[in-house]
């Protein structure tokens, strides 16, 4: 089968979605700054989700604390390897969950690089208190749906034909 060649106009979509889901991951974390840095824990359900203000020098779950350089330099890496990845991707109605998968990855990447850039740590403020689940903000949110969502289609739906139709490492 022959792959659909991205158009401009796929690219610039690609591109807007992104930029939209940044801007909604800055908002939230701009918001969360302000109205809960140096306050209690918010709590939204009672004794099971809360707001609380955290400042996240390390990765997910607070691991590598401190490693800001590798952190700017694994975003910068993904800043150009996932569009360059989508430019491979059929555009095929089949394909749209990669593409969606890409969008998503590519946000929560550079939403959190730009928090490590601007203040040197992670703005995290949603808290399952109920699990004591660590606390992570809307970027997480888009790196943790697409990482498992390319996980479900990977053993569920895509076959070992589909992925013989990326071609990375061709024109």
């Amino acid at each position: 089968m022959e792959q659909s060649k991205i158009k401009p106009k796929q690219m610039l979509c690609f591109f807007l979605c992104t930029i939209l889901l940044i801007g909604i991951d800055q908002a939230s974390k701009q918001a969360a700054q302000q109205m809960l840095r140096g306050r209690a824990a918010f709590p939204m359900i009672p004794g099971v989700f809360e707001l609380l203000y955290l400042e996240n020098r390390g990765s997910a779950f607070g691991l590598l604390q401190g490693q800001k350089a590798l952190f700017l330099t694994m975003a910068a890496i993904m800043l150009f390897l996932i569009p360059y990845i989508y430019t491979k991707i059929p555009m095929t109605r089949r394909f749209l969950y990669l593409r969606v998968i890409a969008v998503l990855f590519l946000s929560g990447a550079v939403g959190n690089a730009i928090d490590r850039m601007m203040n040197g740590y992670v703005i995290d403020f949603f808290y399952f208190s109920l699990i004591d689940f660590p606390i992570f903000n809307v970027a997480d949110i888009y790196v943790t749906v697409s990482t498992i969502l390319l996980i479900v289609l990977m053993l569920f739906y895509y076959k070992d034909e589909d992925f013989d139709q990326i071609h990375l490492f061709s024109r």
